[in-house]
């Protein structure tokens, strides 16, 4: 299974809070809430209208993200197209089929 490398440099980050800020901002939305595993930075998922959290990552380049909804523990690498099963922190984190 690949391992990419942008999982070895992704921290187990926690968000400060549970909204997607812009889209509070803007008055609007979303469906789930993704956490950059690079800078903390809460996005909405690209099944929400405005997906934050991707267009964070083409901003900041920031590869990697997990969802931060209840009972959900993957994450996922932008750059490389990987999804990762993170239940036990990124230092143990495999790749899903």
């Amino acid at each position: 299974m690949k391992i990419c490398e942008h999982v070895h440099a992704a921290k187990d980050l926690e968000p400060a809070k549970r909204v997607c800020e812009e889209c509070v901002k803007m008055g609007d939305s979303w469906v789930h809430l993704r956490i950059c595993l690079n800078c903390g930075h809460v996005g909405c998922c690209d099944s929400s209208k405005n997906k934050h959290a991707t267009k964070h990552f083409q901003a900041s380049h920031h590869p990697m993200m997990k969802s931060i909804e209840p009972g959900e523990s993957w994450g996922w690498c932008y750059v490389d197209e990987i999804t990762y099963d993170l239940s036990r922190g990124v230092q143990h984190a495999h790749a899903m089929e």
